[in-house]
């Protein structure tokens, strides 16, 4: 395993939740998201204080930390980047998501509405390569994404993403927490960035704070402007627009020690 995957959420100590009762209680495909970037030696003052208002890990076969790999799908002049980049209250995403411990894909649709919250959307992942999206795909994408002109676009692979999660379950909130480790990143040229050393944090609630939000507020943390896609393209991509993550890119950037370039 590589250095960025080592990292893991020490949530070994949390009672367990299987992954059916987690959907029926926390499907929360439309919700208000909260993202903190916090570094990994806060993860056990995180978990212990979410341990004591009856946190849960997901658990599935025993497995508590699960590896996520994501390509995501932008025009040739980063279409999707840059409504992010200019805080555009409606934007979209696309990506494929891969469960690699379960080897499955799923082509997904993001939107944000004017209201600020996220609703995301999925079909399985039909072409045997998830850097690439198929008829289906963009079928999906034009029904999805309801943005004008979207059927006119062409899309390709920009980037790709990698981490482990564990994802948590808040009961007195309905609420989920999603904790990514090991973060890693890389272009279609190979040129990369790993920072094991931070965590990505998310809140997943129905549109109030829940108890990890509390959490990490009183512990000094605070939500950051960080996008997985955004961000990750902005760090490896000087020349993009980017003030909307300059704290966070400054954050990023001052360890950050760029991996090989592919051969």
């Amino acid at each position: 395993m590589s250095t960025a995957l080592r990292t893991r959420c020490p949530v070994e100590t949390l009672d367990p939740i299987g992954l059916a009762e987690l959907l029926e209680n926390a499907a929360l495909q439309e919700r208000v998201d909260c993202k903190y970037l916090v570094p990994s030696s806060f993860l056990p003052v995180l978990i212990g204080g979410l341990d004591r208002v009856g946190a849960r890990a997901l658990d599935i076969d025993g497995q508590r930390a699960f590896r996520y790999a994501s390509v995501y799908f932008d025009t040739a002049d980063l279409t999707c980047y840059r409504l992010a980049a200019h805080r555009r209250p409606r934007r979209f995403k696309l990506r494929t998501r891969t469960y690699l411990d379960s080897a499955e894909t799923w082509f997904e649709v993001k939107t944000r509405d004017v209201r600020g919250r996220t609703h995301k959307v999925r079909r399985p992942h039909t072409d045997p390569r998830t850097d690439r999206m198929d008829a289906a795909a963009r079928a999906f994408t034009v029904q999805a994404a309801a943005w004008p002109g979207v059927a006119e676009l062409d899309f390709a692979a920009v980037l790709s993403n990698g981490y482990l999660r564990s994802t948590l379950y808040l009961p007195g909130d309905d609420s989920r927490v999603t904790v990514d480790t090991g973060l890693h990143w890389h272009l279609p040229d190979g040129a990369g960035l790993a920072r094991p050393d931070l965590v990505v944090v998310e809140t997943k609630s129905p549109g109030r704070l829940c108890a990890a939000d509390r959490v990490l507020w009183r512990h000094g943390m605070r939500p950051s402007s960080i996008s997985k896609y955004a961000t990750g393209l902005a760090a490896l991509r000087p020349d993009l627009p980017a003030t909307t993550w300059r704290r966070t890119l400054r954050r990023l950037a001052p360890v950050a020690d760029p991996l090989d370039r592919a051969a």
